[in-house]
């Protein structure tokens, strides 16, 4: 009787451990898309992105967007997503705060880096960072790199002082698109925009970027990454990480990949974003 109840037992246990991992390969895998990483119209270039990697591995995934770094890094710490596509300068500060990890990153043009683009309108008399002083100025959000680590940091160290006290309004527009448009309708005097939305828009909708002139452009800086929570089970990280990793080698995942202007997905190395560190070290250094 007893040997009948404890097989009863291990029978009901591996019915439970089946049910179980059942359940969770058929929970979705959500995977945050912060809205200013890129033009609004190439968001369901990104939703075709994610179904792709979620057939590669056999899950389904949820796209998860919003519309401020904060909220996504929000998510991210609590594990409310498991990816992240976020900016660089996000992704520095998700490390120290709470240990997130690069899982792959795109590359554009040949290179895993982009730039931050100073614009004005092309009809206006202004050519340099100095010209706009005393002027009105968009940032998209707070942790941005491009959208305002980069200019304040510009700001800072060419004139010695910030942005609040050298432009005369600084409003944030949640979006590079949307500081594209800005410039070119002269709501604002000038923005920082990230150079592949910019050259994105540039060649594939240009009605604002042809109303916009570079007046400079920074340094090179690691390129917006996708990223992971450090405790992130290791297989699924790996499958997540080889199903971007081959993506331009299959017709149909180049063909999604060519809709946003990337090459393919590659392995970014940490140190690529110390020059993002060390803008954010000096700028905390001046409060």
């Amino acid at each position: 009787m007893k040997n009948s109840r404890k097989v009863i037992v291990m029978a009901l246990a591996m019915v439970l451990g089946v049910f179980m991992s059942f359940a969770q390969a058929a929970e979705p895998i959500k995977i945050g898309v912060a809205a200013m990483i890129s033009p609004k119209e190439t968001m369901r270039y990104y939703k075709q992105i994610l179904d792709y990697v979620g057939t590669k591995i056999g899950r389904p995934v949820e796209m998860v967007q919003k519309e401020n770094y904060d909220e996504m890094d929000g998510m991210l710490d609590r594990g409310d997503v498991t990816v992240a596509f976020v900016c660089s300068g996000p992704y520095v500060k998700d490390k120290a705060k709470f240990g997130a990890e690069l899982l792959v990153a795109p590359q554009s043009y040949g290179q895993p880096f982009y730039h931050a683009y100073i614009i004005v309108n092309k009809d206006s008399p202004i050519k340099d960072l100095a010209g706009l002083k005393g002027k009105k100025f968009a940032f998209t959000d707070p942790k941005s790199n491009t959208g305002k680590i980069v200019p304040t940091y510009m700001v800072g160290k060419d004139f010695n002082t910030t942005p609040e006290k050298f432009f005369s309004e600084v409003i944030y527009t949640r979006s590079h698109d949307k500081s594209i448009e800005a410039v070119a309708k002269n709501m604002v005097d000038g923005a920082s925009i990230d150079s592949l939305i910019y050259d994105y828009a540039a060649k594939k909708n240009p009605v604002y970027t042809q109303l916009t002139r570079i007046i400079r452009k920074s340094p090179a800086y690691g390129i917006p990454p996708v990223i992971v929570k450090k405790d992130m089970d290791p297989a699924l990280k790996e499958a997540l990480r080889k199903a971007f990793l081959s993506m331009h080698e299959d017709p149909a995942g180049k063909a999604i990949l060519d809709g946003i202007m990337v090459d393919k997905f590659i392995l970014p190395k940490d140190a690529d974003y110390n020059s993002v560190r060390d803008m954010n070290d000096w700028l905390a250094k001046q409060k």
